[in-house]
């Protein structure tokens, strides 16, 4: 299952991030927001990011105009790693390498097929393990010291 949200300036592109997911028979909980009025990106980074953390869903996709606020807040979570990704080659790294588990993206910088091709690339990547494993543990052991 996938955790989604986004503010308002995200709003159509999650609407057509929701339609491919829906045809591609993926499912997900939509956390907002339900329209182009004025949300607080935090409120549902915060959200998807907790959900994430209690393993009610596998993945995340947060969309805001630039992908950077949502990036921000979710990674504030521990276990957390959201990557902002602008095409396929950093979606494909994002897993390979990082293990991402949330999907960042900016609605002004990108098409809606560039972003169809972006969710479909981390999708279906999995993560590399071996050295980049090791990273992650080093992630955590950060996460340790720093998010007490």
């Amino acid at each position: 299952m996938i955790a989604i949200g986004c503010d308002h300036g995200g709003y159509k592109l999650k609407e057509e991030i929701r339609k491919y997911l829906e045809e591609k028979e993926i499912d997900y909980k939509d956390f907002g927001c339900m329209n182009e009025e004025r949300v607080d990106y935090p409120n549902i980074a915060k959200e998807v990011s907790k959900c994430i953390q209690k393993k009610e869903c596998e993945k995340g996709i947060l969309i805001c105009r630039s992908g950077i606020g949502m990036s921000i807040v979710a990674n504030k979570f521990k276990g957390i790693r959201c990557a902002l990704c602008h095409n396929e080659f950093t979606a494909k790294y994002a897993r390979l390498h990082n293990d991402s588990n949330i999907l960042a993206m900016g609605a002004d910088d990108i098409t809606v097929n560039e972003a169809i091709c972006i969710l479909r690339m981390w999708l279906a990547t999995e993560f590399e393990g071996g050295r980049h494993q090791e990273r992650i543990e080093l992630i955590k052991e950060v996460e340790n010291e720093n998010m007490k």
